[in-house]
């Protein structure tokens, strides 16, 4: 029979004089018949009407223990219960049902069983293991990630998972918003930074939070965005970084069903579930969808010299893709340690984790870190047919939530326009990298260039799939900002305590003349100019477009292209840039408004694939000469005409990314125009005369325009008379 111990002062009304377990009937928990042993299903920490059912998986484990604590910092376990494998087993899970417990229950276990590094074994009894299903975290004020790397016991030092009631929360008939990718616009943002900062205006206490975000709604809905597309919220190591620093951005996940602690301010674990879900509910209610950067391909635990946190600690062999010659980390993430993603157990988890967002928490959709690495098996060999990305792909759960992949990882493996699936879209690192060329003035661009402002059909026209199979972004959280994009021609990464060694070397960036922050009204003004080129090429390009978090005002990080641990006024929006650079806000949110792109678009009730959408648009090229466009390696210059679906707009844009002015002529309009060309857009122009709406917009009667250097024009006129 299960066997229990106490460590600490008895229990007053939760003591049980043995574990026991729970079927039920309902899913209300009604009615309950209690029996002997527990349940391997559902994983992780179910409550019930008179307690709560925990299940485990671990195959190699030999004996596993239960741990239940009165407060995350205790030295001891108030109580252990150790589990019998011959009636708390079933296959490979370890199951309990332990009455009286509520929610609020903090608990962890401790798994025996062979330390052999080399077949693969650390189990380790000495530390306290989260549970890989659990829907809370709580971390002591003392947490050491050191405590979990050496020998000896670590139950005061260790988070540990919380019991929780996940279907007590009123959505008051909330659902996922289900917005086409056609009517998207994401802003990819860190919650805690976007409110952080003291001049954000939000109380001190909801600094930094799921609640503060909520403050700043107001923000992100004038700024016309549709989707936040939130860097991980998942329980995260913050002590994963180099000494003396946090690790920020969150890319260091240990406990992928719960809402990361730090986020909330209220502080008792069982309030995450609550306060995110809060989140989720107002950004819908006002009309914002919520994607979420999820992290399957590593953990926090790291490589051999990493701690021992949850996996490594249950089942090392079977989380992990290890060498089988040695039981090394294969390290394709470059952080240590590689998810085994297609291996059945880790497989079940990813799934699990993914209803459980969008079922449990309303989420709208996913980005995939890395996610070139979910598609390699247990050796590291790319598969032609992964099948976690076909359970992704095909599951019924997740039909019509956003499924957006960053198709490489760090081991070279890319797979932009080869990603398998048929719902899945795509980080355009290509679209990034041509674009920049093309404004920093690189010979050899111009033909990518125009690739990528129509969906990129060179990449994905193949798949036949709709044109915003493109994520299109100039800028993200990893590199550059847009303001450091365009004022520094290096990285700047001191600060990070690793010799500026960290971080990309290649940022295809243009620091405008003078490196860093500059007093020089030239060098300003094409910086300013700069910026408003990116933005509008993101916003008009076809395919779903993202801005990165504080572009809008010009955010810096000093040239720091990888602030993934600094956690200060250097990653926080600083909300005092809005007063500072309101002309680019003001751009911005303009195109956003506007989005030119639309009128390219069919209505929401014609569904075409990219190929079919180019074949039914109308788009002439030119160069300054009209239909004369210079494809030439010395080029860097481009125009076009194009119309509307419905032929009763047509626009002529231009594109002069040469270091002069250039005079290019403009299409003469048909006897049956109900107006002549308006400027809606000049890049080189100050604010007001920069962007404007139509009826705001000047008349331009010449059959020429002179384009300032780095500088986009667009011209816009309606026809009566469409052919």
């Amino acid at each position: 029979m299960l066997r229990t111990k106490r460590t600490g002062p008895p229990r007053k009304s939760t003591d049980i004089p043995i574990a026991v377990s729970i079927d039920s009937q309902g899913d209300d928990f009604s009615e309950c018949r209690i029996t002997v042993n527990g349940k391997s299903h559902p994983l992780g920490s179910s409550l019930h009407c008179s307690g709560v059912n925990f299940s485990v998986y671990s195959k190699n484990c030999t004996s596993m223990e239960l741990l239940l604590f009165d407060h995350v910092s205790d030295p001891l376990p108030a109580q252990v219960i150790t589990l019998d494998p011959k009636h708390n087993k079933s296959y490979h899970y370890w199951h309990v049902f332990v009455p009286g417990l509520k929610a609020g229950q903090i608990y962890g276990y401790r798994a025996h069983g062979p330390f052999s590094p080399h077949h693969g074994h650390r189990f380790d009894p000495g530390k306290v293991l989260l549970d890989p299903y659990g829907k809370a975290v709580a971390v002591p004020d003392g947490y050491c990630r050191s405590d979990a790397c050496g020998v000896g016991e670590n139950f005061a030092t260790a988070m540990k998972s919380v019991v929780t009631d996940t279907r007590s929360y009123d959505w008051e008939g909330d659902i996922p918003l289900k917005r086409p990718f056609s009517r998207t616009v994401i802003y990819e943002m860190h919650v805690a930074g976007f409110t952080r900062n003291p001049n954000s205006g939000v109380v001190p206490e909801k600094r930094g939070t799921f609640a503060g975000l909520i403050e700043k709604i107001p923000y992100l809905k004038d700024l016309g965005i549709t989707a936040v597309e939130l860097l991980p919220i998942f329980q995260f190591d913050r002590h994963d970084c180099p000494d003396g620093l946090v690790n920020y951005w969150g890319y260091s996940p240990i406990s992928f069903f719960a809402p990361h602690v730090d986020y909330c301010w209220c502080k008792d674990p069982r309030g995450t579930l609550d306060e995110f879900r809060d989140m989720v509910k107002a950004l819908h209610h006002n009309g914002i969808e919520v994607i979420l950067d999820v992290v399957f391909n590593h953990t926090a635990e790291g490589d051999e010299k990493g701690p021992t946190l949850s996996f490594k600690g249950l089942e090392n062999s079977v989380y992990y893709q290890l060498d089988k010659t040695d039981g090394s980390y294969r390290n394709f993430s470059g952080t240590g340690n590689t998810l085994n993603a297609n291996n059945p157990v880790v497989r079940r988890m990813i799934l699990d984790c993914l209803h459980y967002w969008v079922e449990m928490m309303h989420v709208d959709g996913f980005r995939f870190d890395l996610a070139a690495i979910l598609s390699r098996d247990e050796t590291g060999t790319p598969m032609t047919n992964p099948p976690i990305l076909w359970d992704i792909d095909s599951d019924p759960v997740l039909a019509g939530i956003k499924l957006i992949a960053e198709a490489w990882d760090a081991s070279g493996l890319y797979q932009v326009g080869s990603f398998v699936g048929d719902n899945w879209k795509e980080w355009n690192g290509k679209f990034r990298d041509d674009v920049r060329r093309f404004f920093r003035g690189d010979c050899g661009t111009v033909q990518n260039f125009a690739a990528r402002l129509l969906g990129s059909p060179d990449i994905f026209g193949h798949e036949e799939m709709e044109p915003e199979q493109s994520i299109n972004f100039i800028t993200c959280h990893d590199g550059f900002t847009l303001n450091d994009l365009v004022s520094y021609n290096s990285k700047k990464n001191e600060a990070n305590n690793q010799g500026n060694r960290d971080g990309s070397d290649e940022n295809l960036s243009w620091n405008c003349g003078v490196e860093g922050p500059s007093d020089e009204t030239e060098i300003e003004g094409i910086r300013n100019r700069q910026v408003k080129n990116f933005q509008t090429v993101t916003l008009v390009a076809l395919g779903a477009p993202m801005l990165l978090m504080g572009d809008e005002v010009r955010r810096t990080q000093n040239g720091n292209n990888n602030a993934y641990c600094q956690d200060n006024e250097l990653s926080w929006f600083d909300w005092d840039l809005l007063s500072v650079h309101n002309d680019v806000h003001r751009f911005c949110k303009h195109l956003v408004y506007r989005r030119l792109r639309r009128d390219f678009l069919p209505e929401n009730n014609v569904i075409m694939s990219l190929n079919q959408l180019l074949r039914k648009s109308r788009i002439e090229w030119h160069g300054v000469r009209l239909h004369q466009p210079d494809w030439s390696h010395e080029s860097h210059s481009i125009a076009l005409t194009a119309w509307s679906h419905d032929e009763r707009l047509m626009y002529h844009l231009i594109f002069n990314a040469y270091r002069e002015a250039l005079e290019f002529q403009i299409p003469p309009l048909s006897a049956g125009a109900s107006s002549g060309w308006r400027r809606l857009l000049d890049t080189a122009l100050a604010t007001p005369d920069d962007i404007c709406y139509w009826k705001d917009a000047s008349f331009f009667s010449e059959s020429g325009y002179t384009t300032s250097p780095y500088s986009i024009v667009a011209l816009c006129a309606r026809l009566s008379n469409p052919q």
